[in-house]
């Protein structure tokens, strides 16, 4: 399966923390799964860590370097990705979601064939297929 991670999902199995759970730690660790990490994530811990350090442990590129060392696969940004956003549509009756990380990452999945794999409770409300909820 090639999995794309989403940013918080990265961070915590980057740093092993507790919060990820069991079901992430085990559809990343598995070896005939493909983990990717995308340059909105990079973008993403860029300025989350600008505003917040202590929450997000690492700048943009040791978050980057580290994706790398654990063996996560680089998805570049392709207008492909922005494109599809624009075919995003929240199911009936879920809450408001804005978060426009979110949204390139989910996008990105899409767009790629690839399965987003968050803990977001939010982004299931967008009723793709492709989301693993975790």
């Amino acid at each position: 399966m090639n999995l794309l991670l989403d940013t918080h999902i990265a961070v915590w199995a980057l740093n092993d923390d507790p919060a990820l759970s069991g079901k992430a730690r085990g559809l990343i660790l598995d070896p005939d799964n493909t983990v990717y990490y995308s340059a909105v994530s990079v973008w993403e811990v860029l300025l989350k860590h600008a505003r917040r350090p202590d929450d997000i442990p690492f700048n943009e590129r040791d978050f980057a370097q580290a994706c790398q060392q654990a063996g996560f696969f680089p998805l570049d940004l392709k207008d492909r990705h922005i494109l599809q956003v624009s075919t995003l549509v929240r199911s009936s009756g879920a809450a408001e979601h804005n978060d426009p990380f979110d949204r390139l990452l989910l996008a990105q999945a899409k767009a790629e064939n690839l399965r987003f794999l968050t803990h977001d409770s939010l982004i299931p409300g967008y009723g793709e297929k492709c989301v693993i909820s975790v």
